[in-house]
C-alpha cells in the first residue's frame, strides 16, 4: 500500500472545534473526519456515488471497471 501523504493544514479554532465535535459524533478522529469529507467532495465532483467511502488504498475507478 502507498504511504499516506502528510502535510500541514491550518484551520481556525472555530472550524477545528466544529470538526472535532462532528468527528466525535461519527466516532472518528479529526484527521479521519477531514479525509472522509474530502473524499466525499471529490467523489461528488467526479459525479460518482457518495455512499460509503472506499477503504484507504483502493481505487474506486478500478472497482467501477471491474478490476
Amino acid at each position: 500500500m502507498k504511504e499516506r501523504k502528510a502535510f500541514l493544514l491550518r484551520l481556525s479554532p472555530e472550524l477545528w472545534s466544529d470538526l472535532e465535535a462532528w468527528a466525535q459524533e461519527d466516532l472518528r478522529s479529526v484527521n479521519a473526519q477531514i479525509e472522509y469529507l474530502l473524499r466525499q467532495a471529490v467523489l461528488r465532483r467526479k459525479g460518482r456515488s457518495t455512499g460509503s467511502p472506499p477503504p484507504p488504498g483502493t481505487d474506486p475507478a478500478a472497482r467501477n471497471r471491474g478490476g
